[in-house]
């Protein structure tokens, strides 16, 4: 989907600095370095005191902390810092993680774990995920209510036009259609546009015509009288008549039967329906809102459909955008639904994984809005911990998720090396390794074990490694 795909975290990068808390010196420089690089501003400290210190008279946007340090630990820092209500982004970094741990950590208030030895590149993925949560997350806090028409949430273009367009035909009682793809919430924008009307007050009746027996359709729209038909001991009102002094919703009007489009025509001239089995007509006063996925020009073609009504529905007729075509909506929808959601389960949902978010922003959605919903309904019911987690999506979402994250890291890979090239100067692979662990084994004293730990390598590899230099 266009505009969701994850950017090179070079772009877009935070004017407050990172603040990396390692008490490895060499560790702590390469990420100083990788950080550095990536266009990140940073800060460290080699404590979890010396980070209190730090945060308690300067602002930073991540905090990326090792979990063994000196005094107070890795997960005793989150503890504390989320027990005093900060709600700083949080990386923990470990050589000894664990799955329990990685549990614990999310429980504690964690955005993301990493294990060493570092995947450098999935550390730069993992600090921008963890960024764009939060920064999602402030700017709809700000936005508030913005941007939305009676509960329809959009700020692109496309829906700021439909909005426009929407609320300029609300005030009129001529017939309308919404057209659109499923999933798009045709629905939903009928019952916008009757709240915007002058029929507000009145009833807003909505049918499906899909769901509709052929043989049961007259009377369903228009009522009966007693003695109508076998089986109607009693007389009953139609959906024009429960409808009476508001709008009257056609779902799905391409699957009505040409029969009774005829009908449905002539209500809408005369306003007015006569009941199956009555002799005389019932006046009505009802506003027609029709809808259909349906291409309705074809179905003429192909006499499925009468032109007669379609012209007179058309006049006043509103396109829903497919979410496709609804560039920065999705990330506006996400937590508008998560909230939804959520306080329909009667749960609480703090936080959203930056893996999950990744997965949601970046999936094409050719069920639009309903897919997107049903997808974080599911999220929000498995969701443990006051966290949605990736793993609570959709199999698709994941898998489609996962297949960009390797076309991207295989791009950038393609990338780098045509762009370096022709750069006879650079060091080969084999160099580069020499020289790191040259460094590292440099900053550990010469210490040949802790150097295997940091370089995550059995000492044996590190002795053969030395012996070839």
């Amino acid at each position: 989907m266009n505009g969701h795909n994850m950017p090179d975290t070079e772009r877009d990068t935070p004017a407050l600095p990172l603040l990396v808390v390692e008490d490895d010196p060499a560790i702590l420089e390469l990420l100083e370095e990788e950080l550095a690089d990536a266009g990140y501003a940073t800060l460290t400290a080699t404590s979890a005191e010396q980070a209190l210190a730090t945060l308690s008279h300067s602002e930073v946007a991540l905090v990326i902390s090792d979990v063994r340090l000196p005094g107070i630990d890795g997960m005793q820092l989150l503890e504390r810092l989320r027990r005093e209500g900060s709600t700083v982004g949080f990386i923990v970094i470990t050589a000894f993680g664990t799955i329990d741990q990685a549990v614990e950590a999310l429980k504690q208030g964690a955005d993301d774990f990493l294990t060493k030895p570092l995947d450098l590149e999935g550390l730069r993925e993992a600090v921008y995920r963890v960024l764009e949560s939060r920064r999602l997350a402030s700017r709809l806090a700000s936005d508030g209510a913005a941007n939305s028409f009676h509960g329809i949430v959009g700020e692109s273009e496309a829906m700021q036009s439909l909005f426009h367009d929407a609320a300029r035909l609300a005030d009129s009682d001529a017939p309308m259609l919404l057209l659109g793809e499923s999933g798009t919430g045709k629905e939903l924008m009928a019952r916008a546009v009757h709240a915007e009307s002058p029929r507000r007050d009145g009833p807003f009746v909505a049918v499906n015509c899909a769901s509709i027996p052929a043989e049961l359709m007259e009377s369903e729209f228009f009522g009966h009288v007693k003695g109508a038909f076998t089986g109607a001991d009693e007389s009953r009102q139609g959906l024009f008549q429960a409808a009476r002094g508001g709008s009257l919703f056609l779902d799905e009007i391409g699957e009505m039967p040409v029969a009774l489009q005829a009908k449905l025509l002539r209500a809408l001239q005369e306003k007015s329906v006569r009941p199956v089995g009555a002799e005389r007509e019932d006046a009505v006063d009802v506003r027609i809102i029709a809808a259909t996925h349906r291409q309705l020009e074809e179905e003429i073609e192909a006499g499925h459909f009468r032109s007669d009504l379609f012209y007179r529905l058309e006049t006043f007729s509103l396109r829903i955008p497919p979410l496709r075509e609804r560039e920065g909506d999705i990330e506006r929808l996400i937590p508008a639904l998560i909230d939804k959601h959520a306080g329909q389960q009667d749960k609480r949902i703090a936080r959203i994984e930056p893996a999950a978010l990744e997965a949601l922003l970046g999936y094409d959605y050719p069920g639009n809005v309903r897919e997107l919903e049903n997808a974080i309904m599911r999220a929000v019911t498995l969701a443990e911990a006051g966290q949605l987690c990736h793993a609570d999506l959709p199999q698709r979402l994941r898998d489609q998720g996962e297949a960009r994250r390797r076309a991207c890291r295989e791009t950038r890979a393609d990338s780098t090396l045509a762009s370096t090239a022709t750069q006879a100067d650079w060091p080969s692979l084999e160099e580069v390794e020499k020289r790191y662990i040259r460094k590292v084994l440099a900053a550990t004293g010469g210490n040949k074990r802790r150097t295997a730990e940091v370089l995550g390598i059995a000492r044996r590899t590190l002795y053969r490694r030395l012996e070839e230099e």
